[in-house]
């Protein structure tokens, strides 16, 4: 007796793709808001307005506005963390994964502006997150003490001051873009490195390494 065949997958219709399109209006719209450092304050009427829908839309894809923030701040720290796999894909040191995670992140400020705004208006929160930049780059670090390569006694703690330099660099090239230069992303990921227990001349070499070009935007 032959199996059933596995039945065919059914192209969305018209009605899917337009719940599809205003589903994702919304998040982008949350996004933005976050970015601009609205996110919490702002109602659901301005909400749907900086989506371009209609206020009764709203209810049809989110339960409430915590639900799609929530929902806006997995999909962007998603995206990062695709970014920052792809970039550091076959790097085995992990100083470098580090480094390159590191200038990776703070390249978006040119690559991808608003994923580095919603960085800025996210602040301090990401240390919170399970995924982004954050989880990975406290699992290098603890790889990087296991190795004998970082020798920064707390990892967390380092973590704190790597993320507040970051976001750092960030608000200031939103704010003074002429300030910032490509190149403050790796004296910054040079520092950190020296932070966590790097040499001088080794965290120099590291943190100037050439960057992967897909992950360059």
């Amino acid at each position: 007796m032959s199996a059933a065949a596995a039945p065919e997958p059914v192209a969305p219709n018209r009605l899917d793709r337009r719940k599809a399109k205003t589903r994702q209006a919304l998040i982008d719209a949350a996004v933005r808001l976050i970015a601009e450092g609205r996110g919490e304050r702002s109602s659901i009427q301005e909400i749907t307005e900086a989506a371009d829908i209609g206020f009764g839309s709203f209810y049809n894809h989110f339960s409430s506005k915590e639900e799609l923030f929530q929902t806006a701040s997995e999909e962007v720290l998603e995206r990062w963390a695709e970014i920052i796999d792809a970039a550091c894909a076959g790097i085995d040191d992990p100083a470098e994964v580090f480094s390159t995670s590191l200038r990776i992140s703070g390249r978006l400020a040119w690559t991808q502006p608003e994923m580095a705004g919603f960085i800025t208006g996210s602040g301090f929160e990401l240390l919170d997150s399970s995924r982004g930049l954050v989880p990975r780059a406290l699992r290098d670090v603890h790889a990087g003490q296991a190795a004998g390569r970082f020798t920064v006694p707390d990892a967390e703690i380092a973590l704190s001051a790597v993320l507040g330099g970051l976001v750092g660099l960030l608000r200031i090239h939103e704010r003074e873009p002429s300030r910032v230069a490509e190149t403050s992303v790796d004296d910054l990921a040079e520092a950190c490195l020296r932070m966590l227990g790097v040499a001088p001349a080794p965290a120099r070499r590291i943190a100037h390494l050439p960057l992967p070009a897909h992950a360059l935007g």
